[in-house]
């Protein structure tokens, strides 16, 4: 086959979609992006620009020793379009980049709509032709039609429709002086780490929560609250809102009563903090995120506070006083894959492999992720029409990570953004956070060029 007749269907004009599109017509491959705006507009999107930001106008922080700035350099070595594109929509935002929303869709859009080798059709896409490498690309609000299609490919168990996270936090911020590895009974390995309250810090910890704010849901996420505890939840139930872990947020288990949470997920049975000899009053667990053990989840409290709340009231859980947050827990309608299980690290399903996914239904969590997830996915598949498999880039690289985070299995597996907690320690580790972070950047820097080197696109036909 020639070079020229290469064809990829992308579904999604997000930023995920329209990435992948721009880079795949970039090497002489002819795409056809379908989008379904403005036929069909899902609860969130408003405007028949692509790549709509809605959430917020900022795409975080540039500085290389920061996650998001590491993500971008190494989105700028993959040859990056829509980096391009908010430069020419930034506003004033400091240290971050920031972009006028309506002025980066609007450049997108006719990037795209320019392009020669893509073709655009405004129509809402129901079922997956696999015949031919499709990417689907259709954001963590895909509903109907193409979630049932995407639920029979992947089994109705294995697709998520919603997502109510528990914070997550480095393990180096922790006080160890009071945080304690142990197992409930002493039984089997110390797999959590124990933040135990007595009974005056509990009481001060469960007035704080019981009065936080939180953070108004849209007209989309209305029921979140009303859901009901269910361990064995994971997919769509005919009666309620399905909450991923099936756990209510920890705000209103504290709204029933001072003892609910001592009762559920801090109950301290089984315990002994270290320090006193006896039975804590009510304990936190914390539960590694990573296999490196440098990130951890705060058992059992999926939140709807607000983020600033979070911090304050979260932080009064003895040794997270410090506390290092990289996801705030979240709470809203959002559809992604159970990735570990149904995904390669080529991002292709693994029992389609025509059928690859970018974006946040992978559970690349954040703007810019999803558009890095673009660039893999469509990398993937120029590799796959040229009769190549493209490998993953390295785990000391911030896309490796992310990508490792989305394929290693997790049966606790929750969507996450770029952060330095999920890069892999360094062998001579400087004391001093932001040059542990420089260094951790500049290594990932030069592992991510030798991937791109080592990786280039040819020019082999089928």
């Amino acid at each position: 086959m020639n070079q020229t007749q290469l064809h990829v269907k992308v579904l999604g004009a997000g930023l995920a979609g329209c990435e992948a599109a721009l880079w795949l017509a970039g090497q002489g491959v002819q795409v056809d992006l379908y989008e379904q705006k403005p036929v069909h507009f899902s609860p969130a999107h408003k405007s028949e620009g692509f790549a709509e930001l809605i959430c917020s106008n900022s795409l975080k922080a540039e500085r290389l020793d920061s996650a998001s700035g590491l993500l971008k350099e190494e989105m700028r070595r993959m040859g990056s379009r829509l980096l391009k594109a908010a430069e020419t929509a930034r506003v004033a935002a400091g240290g971050a980049l920031a972009v006028d929303r309506d002025a980066f869709s609007a450049e997108v859009t006719r990037m795209v709509c320019d392009c020669p080798g893509i073709t655009v059709h405004r129509e809402e896409v129901t079922s997956i032709d696999e015949s031919e490498p499709v990417l689907v690309a259709t954001g963590p609000l895909t509903e109907g039609a193409l979630a049932d299609e995407i639920g029979r490919l992947t089994g109705d168990e294995r697709l998520h429709f919603y997502d109510a996270v528990a914070p997550i936090v480095t393990a180096e911020s922790l006080d160890y002086d009071k945080v304690f590895a142990a197992s409930r009974y002493g039984r089997g390995e110390a797999d959590y780490l124990n933040c135990p309250f007595n009974k005056a810090e509990y009481e001060a910890f469960y007035e704080a929560l019981a009065s936080a704010e939180r953070a108004p849901l849209h007209d989309f996420d209305e029921g979140a609250e009303q859901a009901q505890p269910d361990p064995d939840a994971h997919g769509k139930k005919a009666d309620t809102v399905t909450v991923y872990e099936g756990c209510m947020p920890i705000e209103i288990m504290a709204a029933r009563g001072a003892d609910t949470m001592r009762y559920g997920p801090l109950r301290p049975v089984g315990l002994t903090d270290p320090r006193t000899g006896h039975r804590p009053w009510a304990n936190v667990q914390l539960r590694a995120e990573n296999l490196e053990r440098t990130l951890y989840n705060i058992v059992g409290f999926q939140t709807n506070l607000k983020w600033g709340e979070q911090k304050r009231v979260f932080s009064m859980i003895p040794g997270l006083e410090h506390a290092e947050f990289v996801r705030y827990g979240v709470m809203h309608r959002n559809t992604f894959l159970d990735s570990p299980r149904v995904l390669t690290a080529q991002l292709c399903l693994k029992e389609h492999p025509n059928v690859f996914f970018a974006g946040q239904i992978t559970g690349f969590e954040g703007y810019m992720e999803s558009a890095a997830c673009g660039l893999l996915a469509a990398r993937s598949i120029y590799a796959r029409l040229t009769g190549r498999t493209l490998p993953p880039p390295p785990a000391d690289t911030m896309c490796g990570a992310l990508v490792r985070h989305l394929t290693t299995e997790n049966r606790n597996f929750q969507p996450m953004g770029a952060n330095m907690g999920i890069l892999p320690p360094l062998e001579n580790r400087p004391r001093d956070k932001r040059l542990r972070y420089m260094a951790q950047a500049e290594r990932a820097v030069a592992s991510f060029q030798r991937w791109v080197e080592e990786n280039a696109p040819t020019q082999e036909s089928l």
